[in-house]
């Protein structure tokens, strides 16, 4: 389940909420029971390591030995 982020504008206290993708425009109350507040706009971290890329090898005549 997605996590939202959500600041409250009379305290400003910033905080987490998980719910549904088909509830992530409903209003939220802050922790400190204040209902004015705004979802923030999150960033998303992907972690993992992607392959090395294959070295270039051949091809043309710059390095596929087609010159002579």
């Amino acid at each position: 389940m997605p996590r939202y982020d959500f600041r409250c504008r009379e305290c400003g206290d910033t905080f987490e909420l998980s719910r549904p993708m088909a509830a992530s425009g409903d209003p939220a109350a802050c922790p400190q029971g204040h209902d004015d507040t705004v979802r923030l706009l999150s960033t998303v971290a992907v972690g993992g390591r992607a392959p090395s890329p294959a070295p270039a090898s051949g091809g043309g005549c710059c390095g596929g030995g087609c010159c002579s």
